[in-house]
């Protein structure tokens, strides 16, 4: 089960690549965020770029910012803090990650694990994907992260953050398909 809400852009305001001043499911911690529908066109990725096979109609981009950053927090299921305790939980942090072309803006996931005090306990970064991981076209790749959640965690901290490196006036970093899944060895938790 995918903990991270809206972690595929399809809540809420948006559509175009015009910023919106808020996101489902997300803090806005930085910059101005665009929603960016599949379907606008205008050199933004669409159904026929690579990305997600089962993608819905909109993508994450970093709107008119040099840089945008989004957090969500994610309590950890009570029901699993023992196995979590005992070193028994997995998780998997999956993301599509892209840009534009051959230019190097991006985007760049991470999960902070954290104690019960909010202390610090992991860190996994996923991204960005460079122009030649994309072979120069415009589109998102898929990056996976997984391992074993520390004990002693109660939450994660996702970030996301949308990075323009050159000139321009659009933040092409690009991401969509955000999923956090936990598993025991038993099966999803």
């Amino acid at each position: 089960m995918n903990l991270v809400v809206n972690g595929d852009a399809e809540s809420g305001p948006g559509g175009t690549p015009e910023p919106v001043g808020a996101v489902t499911g997300w803090q806005v911690v930085q910059g101005a965020p665009a929603l960016v529908a599949y379907s606008y066109g205008g050199g933004y990725p669409t159904a026929r770029d690579p990305g997600p096979a089962r993608r819905g109609s909109r993508f994450f981009s970093g709107g008119n910012s040099p840089r945008t950053a989004l957090l969500q927090d994610i309590a950890l299921p009570a029901a699993g803090h023992a196995a979590i305790d005992a070193g028994q939980v997995r998780y998997t942090l999956e993301a599509w990650l892209g840009g534009y072309a051959a230019q190097e803006d991006g985007a760049r996931l991470s999960v902070e694990f954290r104690d019960r005090r909010g202390t610090p306990v992991a860190l996994s970064v996923l991204g960005p994907v460079t122009s030649r991981e994309r072979h120069g076209r415009t589109g998102l790749v898929e990056r996976t992260a997984e391992a074993a959640v520390p004990p002693g965690a109660r939450s994660a901290r996702l970030l996301l953050v949308l990075t323009r490196t050159g000139a321009g006036t659009s933040n092409d970093g690009y991401a969509d398909g955000i999923s956090l899944s936990l598993t025991t060895t038993g099966g999803a938790l």
